[in-house]
């Protein structure tokens, strides 16, 4: 059984992905760079655009979808804030960056209103400090 998300846990981290892939595109990219210097010629600069490439790549594949999940949070949110904000919050609800909405799906519904006031009255001004001042964690396990 998964143990409940929290703070400590929340954090999406894919092994493979993360690290292998990573460190195997660094790889390439290092032998590519010293094949291009020891033996110059066409070969080995296609090969070094090859791995930049395969680099951007594992750049996008990660930053596209982030993109995506992005833009529906705010918009899950947005109909959340409809749903329990009192209307002087909801009215000030777009004075929030994306950061600090992201960071605040993970309250519940009973803190968020206060969070809310903590973070657009400046008390709380970093992802890190709005996650950290959750009492009862609201966990979004369909991230990617």
């Amino acid at each position: 059984m998964t143990p409940p998300q929290s703070y400590a846990n929340h954090k999406k981290y894919v092994f493979m992905y993360h690290r292998v892939a990573f460190a195997l595109i660094l790889v390439l990219l290092i032998w590519a760079i010293r094949l291009l210097i020891k033996e110059p010629s066409l070969d080995s600069v296609i090969a070094l655009i090859t791995v930049v490439v395969l680099g951007f790549l594992f750049w996008y594949a990660r930053i596209f979808p982030l993109g995506v999940q992005n833009r529906v949070i705010r918009l899950e949110e947005e109909l959340r804030y409809g749903r329990i904000l009192p209307d002087d919050l909801r009215a000030r609800a777009g004075e929030l960056s994306l950061g600090q909405v992201i960071a605040l799906r993970f309250a519940s519904d009973e803190e968020l209103p206060g969070l809310m006031r903590q973070v657009l009255g400046g008390q709380l001004t970093t992802q890190d400090a709005i996650k950290r001042a959750i009492k009862v964690w609201r966990p979004d396990h369909y991230r990617i």
